[in-house]
């Protein structure tokens, strides 16, 4: 008689944490077929279209415009301060609703890609968070814009956009990583951060300012350290401050930190899971 074998099965290779970074590196690698689908993305969406991806921009600015100097006049707030944190945080926002949102169905999108191509998982995400640098990169005209009708002083502290906007980038693909697994296999999950990134909207500092709460003291200026609890606001905080001369405060930038390797951490524990069976999900 046979012996049971003892202790457990060997672990499979594709459910492990090096498994799944394997995936973001080989993923990562193939830059060159991300980056050609991202750019055919938008021509596909703006084709035979006048301006073209212009209207990106032209959409953002009549909204920032608009909301910039609506609240201007409600807060009572010069519109040469109030403008331009309204416009960047409005930029941000685009890009950090459009991870979110789109990358919901990331993977449903791409359901003939992943069936018919051999590739990692993680070329659709890349793919994603390309498409939105691009709309992203767009957008930034206004803020130049911004800047020769305001001018302002921009010191050192400037330069700390560029890591910030790093940052930006990287959970923008642990984000869509997330939320695609998770809503792939959850249909009702896309759905439910479309109404949840609405809410976060009004939520994060966007066309208010906590400044504005604070000045008024009091219960209100306790009330407007709730707006702490929300991570988006020291991700808006870490990119926005530098771009309209403002200075950051280092606790901003801490729990931004902490928040992306949170966010990686469960993301590869997603991908360990569940990477495989996207395929069969779609």
């Amino acid at each position: 008689m046979t012996a049971a074998p003892t202790g457990d099965a060997p672990k499979s290779e594709s459910m492990t944490l090096r498994a799944a970074f394997a995936d973001l590196v080989q993923g990562a690698r193939q830059r060159e077929l991300w980056f050609m689908l991202g750019i055919q993305d938008i021509k596909q969406r703006y084709r035979r279209s006048v301006l073209g991806p212009l209207w990106i921009t032209v959409a953002t600015g009549v909204m920032a415009a608009a909301l910039g100097l609506l609240y201007s006049m409600l807060f009572q707030i010069p519109v040469a301060e109030f403008l331009p944190h309204v416009t960047v945080g409005l930029i941000m926002w685009n890009f950090i609703s459009g991870a979110i949102r789109e990358g919901s169905t990331v993977f449903i999108d791409n359901e003939g890609l992943i069936k018919q191509l051999p590739a990692p998982l993680s070329v659709h995400v890349y793919r994603l968070v390309w498409r939105q640098a691009l709309f992203l990169a767009h957008n930034l005209i206004i803020w130049v814009a911004l800047l020769l009708i305001f001018p302002r002083h921009l010191g050192w502290e400037f330069f700390l956009f560029i890591p910030a906007l790093a940052l930006l980038l990287v959970n923008g693909v642990w984000v869509a990583m997330f939320f695609g697994i998770v809503a792939t296999r959850f249909r009702d999950v896309a759905p439910l951060l479309e109404a949840l990134t609405q809410l976060l909207f009004y939520v994060t500092p966007i066309v208010w300012m906590t400044n504005t709460l604070k000045e008024n003291g009091g219960a209100v200026a306790e009330r407007a350290r709730i707006a702490e609890i929300n991570p988006l606001y020291h991700y808006m905080e870490i990119v926005r401050a530098p771009m309209i001369g403002q200075e950051v405060a280092a606790y901003h930038w801490w729990i931004v930190i902490a928040c992306t390797i949170g966010g990686i951490f469960i993301a590869a524990l997603a991908m360990r899971q569940w990477r495989f069976r996207v395929s069969y999900w779609v």
